[in-house]
């Protein structure tokens, strides 16, 4: 008799286990639903609202480069380490990629990124696209083929992601986002490690009411009455 009653609490466990995993799983299915949603809907607004502006980029970039591409596309790391091409508008010369190598030693960032604050790569329009944010804008469509998100961690480049720590390879376990903690917290003027905590601290606090909170300040920002993006 005690061995039934013992086998039949075992069973209750495992039922009660499984239930709870298999309610958190389903609770977790709406949550990403919900950001899925929003993110068609506020990339959608953005694109249509920005139109006249995207298409004015585009022709000057035309004008002033006539045989160069408008768009820039480079393989990035995204949720679970499954790599897509980002889209950005084209803001270095063509062959900057060919130049990142010689210029390895300038990087001014700590850890595994590469940024320079005068990059000589750069284009003339490329620096006004880049203080403004603007170059980032042809990410929408990134977001609306189910790459990104509106809001998550900055989408690292393969080479980057090789270096990675079991901690850092972390930060890959959301999509990455268009803006995020890190960009409206400092970006450059902050370390790689900081950039994982931030990202970190955005993951595990990750809810549709912060997001709107980075979304208002990344808008700060853009509209020069924050501290900078």
């Amino acid at each position: 008799m005690a061995t039934i009653i013992s086998r039949e609490i075992r069973r209750s466990s495992k039922c009660s286990i499984h239930h709870k995993k298999s309610k958190k799983i389903q609770e977790n299915k709406r949550h990403e639903l919900r950001y899925r949603i929003l993110d068609i809907i506020i990339a959608t607004c953005a694109l249509i609202i920005s139109a006249p502006v995207l298409l004015t980029i585009m022709l000057i970039i035309k004008c002033t480069e006539f045989k160069a591409p408008i768009f820039f596309h480079q393989k990035r790391i995204g949720r679970d380490g499954q790599a897509f091409n980002m889209y950005k508008f084209r803001t270095m010369v063509v062959d900057a990629e060919q130049q990142k190598a010689a210029l390895a030693a300038q990087n001014e960032v700590e850890g595994h990124m590469f940024k320079m604050k005068d990059d000589p790569r750069i284009t003339k329009i490329g620096k006004i696209l880049r203080k403004t944010s603007l170059d980032e804008f042809p990410q929408l469509f990134n977001v609306l083929q189910g790459h990104m998100s509106v809001v998550g961690p900055r989408p690292p480049l393969p080479d980057e992601v090789v270096n990675y720590t079991s901690y850092d390879m972390a930060r890959l376990s959301v999509k990455p986002g268009c803006t995020g903690l890190w960009q409206v917290s400092g970006r450059n003027k902050l370390s790689f490690q900081e950039m994982v905590e931030l990202d970190l601290h955005y993951i595990r606090n990750r809810s549709l009411k912060f997001n709107f909170l980075i979304l208002m300040r990344t808008w700060r920002e853009l509209t020069g009455k924050g501290s900078g993006v």
